[in-house]
């Protein structure tokens, strides 16, 4: 019987690269995930786009209060 220890060691790295282990390797990782319903898909990316809209439009405002400060120091 061989233990996750010895399968560990078992398992040493090699410098060639196994086309089919590599693909059943990223099917078995794809399995794991857990993809979001449609409805989380949305209600998420609209979530990004407020956001990132904001964030833009806060950082439009104060460049332009900079600028209108810099007018008013140097100009």
């Amino acid at each position: 019987m061989v233990n996750k220890k010895e399968s560990a060691e078992l398992k040493q790295p090699t410098n060639e690269f196994k086309l089919t282990e590599y693909v059943n390797d990223t099917k078995e990782e794809l399995s794991k995930v857990v993809w979001p319903t449609r409805q989380q898909l949305l209600s998420e990316s609209a979530a990004v786009i407020l956001m990132v809209s904001l964030v833009a439009v806060v950082i439009y405002l104060v460049d332009n209060f900079f600028s209108w400060g810099a007018l008013k120091v140097f100009g």
